[in-house]
């Protein structure tokens, strides 16, 4: 686990990363059925597994990840229904964002050498999401990727790269189509 978690080479069927996942379908299962909850006691199940949940952030189920405790919402955020993290490594998400239904955000990658791939080794880059960034529905935000605080991401874009502060970018692979200053 301690591997995983550090970014380095690691394998899947380790033992106590097979028992933090199966923790984490168990609270997965009662966090998908709480669509009928308050926001406020759904507020009180993310509490339960993420890393973080900052006052008033919100996921609304169906959600799905990996671990959850890598995953670290700060105030005001808001995931819509749908929405995946694979959380092998840290993922911050900054106050105020708002992420639409079924966007993907992906720390876990593989190596590119094909015999490592064969012996079941993986690794994760962490994904930092800024402050006050929006992002639409069916994007896919890929491992390693830093998003500044008041970017757009536009609906269905897979993010490669890092996009900085105030920026908005679509497409696949997502490109900038605008720099314009953020707004405060």
């Amino acid at each position: 686990m301690q591997r995983m978690l550090a970014g380095e080479l690691y394998r899947a069927d380790d033992a106590e990363i097979q028992a933090a996942q199966a923790a984490t379908r168990e609270w997965l299962v009662r966090y998908n059925a709480a669509l009928g909850m308050t926001p406020a006691q759904r507020h009180a199940l993310l509490a339960e597994r993420l890393g973080a949940a900052g006052e008033g952030s919100e996921i609304r189920p169906p959600f799905h990840c990996d671990y959850g405790f890598n995953v670290h919402l700060g105030r005001g955020v808001f995931l819509n229904f749908d929405c995946v993290i694979l959380d092998v490594v840290r993922v911050e998400i900054g106050d105020g964002t708002q992420i639409g239904p079924a966007v993907q955000i992906y720390t876990a990658d593989h190596p590119r050498d094909p015999s490592q791939r064969r012996e079941g080794w993986e690794f994760g880059k962490p994904v930092r999401i800024g402050r006050n960034v929006w992002i639409g529905g069916g994007a896919i935000v890929l491992p390693g990727v830093t998003i500044g605080d008041d970017a757009l991401i536009g609906a269905g874009s897979v993010v490669t790269r890092d996009v900085p502060a105030g920026a908005t970018v679509a497409g696949n692979p997502a490109r900038i189509v605008s720099k314009g200053a953020a707004v405060r």
